[in-house]
């Protein structure tokens, strides 16, 4: 299957209702943190692919061969604080070649930041694994979702201190794992 094919093939998995467990290190705070996070997964209808289109000021493209995702999710930590956020993703391939697929990734509100945001992703068709960079104003999340079958999927989140324009990554403030299981 190409890379294009195999990404279809990814989210068309993700489709449904999940249930997570997942574990964070806050390296600065040497505190470790665990949480439970239900959350669904639909597709996106073309006007609201548009909508992710105009709220990020990207220009403006025929949505019908981008994958879009409405997301909704509620999260327990073990210390009781709850967060709810539902957003619009949308995935812009840009370069698809024997290494995988690369492109932007929006979304009409970010995870850090409460605002729109465009973003980059890779996806490798080889371990089915899907990776997203997004630069906020103070760190830089890096996020990678691998499907290990229709059902169960691996989660781990880096976040880092944002370094000075065109210097790499370093300082690792945050790691997450988490184990994501279908529900229907």
């Amino acid at each position: 299957m190409k890379p294009l094919e195999q990404f279809h093939h990814f989210f068309n998995c993700c489709i449904g209702a999940w249930s997570t467990e997942r574990t964070y290190h806050h390296l600065t705070r040497g505190e470790v943190e665990r949480s439970r996070t239900e959350f669904t997964i639909r597709t996106l209808t073309p006007d609201l692919k548009h909508k992710v289109l105009a709220d990020n000021h990207y220009p403006n493209h025929s949505v019908d061969g981008f994958l879009g995702f409405h997301l909704a999710f509620e999260t327990v930590s073990e210390t009781g604080e709850e967060v709810a956020q539902e957003l619009n993703m949308l995935f812009v391939p840009q370069q698809e070649n024997s290494r995988g697929l690369e492109g932007d990734y929006l979304r009409d509100r970010a995870y850090e930041e409460d605002r729109p945001i465009v973003a980059t992703f890779r996806f490798d068709p080889g371990s089915l694994q899907l990776s997203m960079t997004t630069i906020y104003t103070h760190v830089v999340a890096v996020d990678s979702i691998t499907l290990l079958n229709p059902r169960l999927r691996l989660r781990q989140i880096l976040t880092y201190q944002r370094p000075p324009a065109g210097q790499p990554l370093h300082d690792l403030i945050l790691v997450g794992f988490g184990v994501e299981q279908k529900l229907t």
